[in-house]
């Protein structure tokens, strides 16, 4: 069951970026799902999916589903880190 393991990555991923990013500011946040979303979550879910995809269809052609399922997961978290980094830090009113 090697599509077992692109499972628990993606999901041990998720729980260090959740915790990486607790009590932190919006902005550091956005860069640390986008990071994780493209290095951690989305080759390993896609791998995972597309091998999981393969065994219900009994066709191991069925696989190459992930190579449509990894870009977009990819450019999800590419915009996630643009708006991270571009985003502008909110000022409080006492700060003015």
């Amino acid at each position: 069951m090697p599509f077992v393991v692109g499972y628990g990555i993606a999901i041990i991923g998720a729980i260090i970026a959740y915790r990486l990013s607790k009590e932190k500011m919006k902005k550091r946040k956005y860069i640390i799902w986008g990071i994780t979303l493209m290095l951690a979550i989305a080759p390993f879910l896609s791998f995972a999916i597309g091998l999981t995809y393969a065994v219900i269809a009994e066709n191991g052609w069925a696989a190459l589903i992930m190579w449509y399922i990894f870009p977009l997961i990819f450019v999800i978290g590419l915009i996630v880190l643009l708006i991270g980094i571009f985003k502008r830090e909110e000022r409080k009113e006492a700060d003015l």
